[in-house]
């Protein structure tokens, strides 16, 4: 079990792309519609089993020294692939609306919170947002996680009704989903809690 959540990980790394090239041919919306929320699944997985079953300090695998990275690329990889789906198989102005503040906020947190490409709270550089001012670096953090999560709903909502499936089967789908998101969001509380607890050692870490 100690090797899910790295599982989980990369393939969602593997549904990305699969997505993508989805984009560039004939693929059927229902299919990328399944392909991204499976995805997505993993996404609000993997953490948690990396929290519930994590490695002994002796015994962690050389790669996971890395794994906030990956974890980050994976995230982006799959939005940005089935924001390009999006945009080329469903609606292109909708896709280019979904895709600017997504990418404007993303830049602003990489070099102004983190002070570099690809960075982290424990991976940033001295003089960026982050420890200059934690409060506010964290807010906008917090900005960008409520800006995703609204795309990638509206995203999603928007390629289920322009699938193939009769209008009956979007329907029960979409109340699976309703119901599936208050599953995550309660399952996921202590998550959000253990992250807002480690904020609190983060500040003090970043502080010294």
């Amino acid at each position: 079990m100690r090797y899910l959540a790295d599982i989980l990980t990369f393939s969602r790394i593997i549904l990305a792309t699969v997505l993508l090239t989805m984009s560039f041919w004939d693929a059927p919306l229902h299919a990328a519609f399944i392909v991204y929320m499976v995805g997505e699944i993993t996404d609000a997985l993997d953490g948690t089993c990396a929290t519930r079953w994590p490695f002994p300090k002796n015994k962690t695998p050389w790669y996971r020294k890395y794994a906030s990275k990956y974890d980050m690329f994976a995230d982006g990889f799959i939005a940005l692939s089935m924001v390009l789906f999006f945009s080329l198989r469903v609606n292109l102005i909708a896709g280019l609306c979904f895709l600017i503040p997504y990418v404007v906020i993303g830049l602003i947190i990489e070099f102004v919170v983190y002070g570099k490409f690809m960075g982290h709270p424990d991976d940033c550089t001295k003089n960026c947002l982050m420890r200059r001012n934690f409060k506010l670096a964290k807010k906008i953090i917090l900005v960008r996680r409520n800006v995703y999560l609204a795309i990638l709903f509206a995203m999603a909502v928007w390629t289920l009704y322009a699938s193939e499936w009769p209008l009956v089967v979007k329907n029960i789908i979409m109340g699976i989903g309703l119901l599936g998101s208050l599953f995550f969001w309660i399952f996921l509380s202590q998550r959000r809690h253990n992250i807002s607890r480690d904020a609190v050692d983060i500040e003090k870490k970043l502080s010294k």
